[in-house]
């Protein structure tokens, strides 16, 4: 798809059907969401308050993270009590058969307005058939001078789930970061760039590879980050 494919008008989950994911411009998912620009700010800023990820298999201290479970039953999420996150080398050869703790999304995040009509959005948004296991990911992907930052080290791959949910919170002072898609074989299928915030793409993980190429700092003086929300789905 190109970027006259942005959805507009197109049902969610027509292109889902269609392609095996969607995407959806900022401007449109606010729209559609009714975000309120204090509501936004408020959870962008809380990117700013990440743990380190002292998991990566590659040595690289690139990567900060929270993490949160919920039951979803209905479009009603429940948190569940703080657990590990934890993904077999079939899904990630890098970091799998590990239990990864991390810290908690704190509470505030989830009680965000605009956090809660993200997970009102994709509940609608997916075809979801009975409850689900629902994980939350703040990631922050940093670049420094003479360090690359790599959104996702593991390289093209599937999250052994059923559904996905990626968004870009922000983009500051780096280059690069092209998100690209692919079939289970190996087709490439387009690569896009999440550039402003709110930008998304639904993936259905079943049909779909993804994974995001290095980003870069355009000036290496001062701090440059990639931060991003990602949201799976799957079924209990």
């Amino acid at each position: 798809m190109s970027d006259a494919d942005i959805l507009t008008n197109i049902s969610l989950r027509h292109e889902l059907e269609d392609y095996g994911y969607a995407r959806l411009s900022g401007s449109d998912l606010f729209d559609r969401l009714a975000i309120r620009a204090a509501d936004w700010a408020a959870l962008a800023q809380s990117w700013d308050d990440l743990g380190p990820d002292l998991y990566m298999a590659d040595g690289g201290r690139y990567r900060r993270r929270r993490h949160a479970t919920f039951a979803c039953d209905h479009g009603r999420f429940t948190p569940k009590p703080h657990q590990p996150h934890f993904q077999s080398r079939d899904y990630n050869p890098l970091n799998g058969d590990v239990q990864r703790w991390f810290d908690p999304v704190e509470q505030a995040t989830i009680d965000n307005t605009a956090m809660q009509s993200i997970f009102a959005f994709c509940a609608h948004s997916f075809p979801l058939k009975g409850p689900q296991h629902v994980e939350l990911h703040q990631f922050r992907i940093e670049a420094r001078s003479g360090e690359l930052g790599r959104p996702t080290p593991e390289g093209m791959h599937r999250d052994g789930v059923d559904w996905v949910f990626v968004m870009l919170v922000e983009r500051r002072n780096v280059r690069e970061g092209v998100t690209r898609i692919g079939a289970p074989g190996g087709r490439e299928l387009g690569e896009f760039t999440l550039a402003r915030p709110g930008d998304a793409v639904l993936i259905d993980d079943h049909r779909i590879m993804h994974g995001v190429t290095e980003i870069h700092a355009l000036d290496p003086a001062q701090p440059a980050w990639r931060d991003a929300l990602v949201l799976t789905f799957a079924a209990e």
